[in-house]
C-alpha cells in the first residue's frame, strides 16, 4: 500500500547537554502520592542541582504551599485518597496564582492532564521519566513567563 524507499529513516530527536537542564537551587515541590515515585523525582532532581521538597498528597501540597515558596510544584495527577492533580493545582493557583507546575502522569495525556494545562501548568511529563526530560521541564517551566 506504501511505496517502497531505500531511504533511511532520519531521527531528528534534539539531544541536549546536562548544563542546558541542571538547577541552580531553584525550589521544586514534589506531590506524589507513591513514596518510590517521591523518592526516585527527588533524587534526580537533586541531582541536577534542585532544592527539593516532597509531600504525599494534594492536601499537603496546598498546606506547604500557603507556607512555603516554591518555584515548581511537579504534580501527580492521580492520587489513590484525597484531591487529584488538576484540583490540587486549582487549590495552590487560589493561593499563588502565578505559581509554576509540571504535570506528571504514568499514563497519556488525559482531559485532566489538558485542563491542568489549560489553568496554566507549563509542562507535561510522562512517567517513568528520565533525568533528562524532568531536567528540560524544569527547566522549561522556569524560563516560562
Amino acid at each position: 500500500y506504501l511505496p517502497a524507499t531505500e531511504e533511511s529513516v532520519v531521527e531528528l530527536k534534539h539531544h541536549y547537554n546536562l548544563e542546558d537542564y541542571t538547577g541552580h537551587g531553584e525550589k521544586i515541590l514534589i506531590v506524589d502520592d507513591m513514596p518510590a515515585q517521591r523518592d526516585i523525582a527527588k533524587m534526580m532532581l537533586a541531582k541536577l542541582g534542585y532544592a527539593v521538597a516532597t509531600v504525599s498528597s494534594g492536601e499537603e501540597a496546598v498546606a506547604y504551599i500557603s507556607n512555603n515558596a516554591v518555584e515548581v510544584v511537579l504534580l501527580d495527577m492521580l492520587m489513590d485518597s484525597g484531591i487529584d492533580g488538576l484540583e490540587t493545582y486549582r487549590q495552590v493557583k487560589a493561593i499563588h496564582p502565578k505559581q509554576k507546575a509540571v504535570i506528571a502522569s504514568g499514563f497519556s495525556e488525559t482531559n485532566r492532564v489538558k485542563a491542568t494545562i489549560a489553568l496554566g501548568a507549563n509542562g507535561y511529563v510522562r512517567k517513568p521519566y528520565t533525568l533528562e526530560t524532568i531536567g528540560i521541564a524544569m527547566r522549561k517551566a522556569l524560563e516560562s513567563s
